[in-house]
């Protein structure tokens, strides 16, 4: 299985939806940042119901050693530019994001990316569950902003057109 970090989106989305155990049945190793988890804190201080890191023991926090100076011109968050930097220095894991920014940086950096919408898809192909469109409704409703044609997408993706 492939090992993968996570930005706060993709725990913050699959945790609203009551999925984020899914991460280590389809990751062998899951890992983020202090800055995720700052963040996840911050949200958790202003009322938020978010997850906290540290109640997964399959979930390693770890920090880049550097941060690429040309990122930080660009209009990322600090979780996005943690994550961006600790996947440019383990080029073998997939990075989960959701931003559209952070993800074109990823890939123009040749990172492997996935969305949490990806991650739906992977735990049905995997047999974590039967359907996708329950989960990606429930991610819209939690607030993942996405298109219809990206809905109909994900659902011709999984044959469940």
């Amino acid at each position: 299985m492939p090992k993968a970090i996570c930005n706060t989106s993709p725990l913050l989305y699959l945790y609203r939806i009551n999925a984020i155990e899914w991460l280590p049945k389809l990751f062998d190793e899951i890992c983020t940042t202090n800055a995720t988890v700052s963040e996840l804190e911050n949200g958790r201080e202003k009322g938020f119901d978010v997850p906290i890191p540290y109640e997964y023991d399959w979930l390693k926090v770890i920090n880049p050693k550097n941060l690429p100076s040309e990122w930080l011109s660009l209009d990322l968050g600090v979780g996005e530019l943690y994550a961006l930097a600790l996947a440019l220095e383990n080029k073998d894991f997939i990075i989960l994001l959701d931003d559209l920014l952070a993800r074109r940086t990823a890939k123009a950096a040749g990172l492997t990316v996935w969305g949490t919408l990806r991650v739906i898809l992977e735990a049905k192909e995997k047999r974590i569950i039967n359907k996708v469109k329950p989960s990606v409704l429930r991610l819209k409703e939690g607030g993942l902003w996405f298109s219809d044609d990206i809905f109909k997408r994900i659902l011709r993706l999984a044959d469940e057109e």
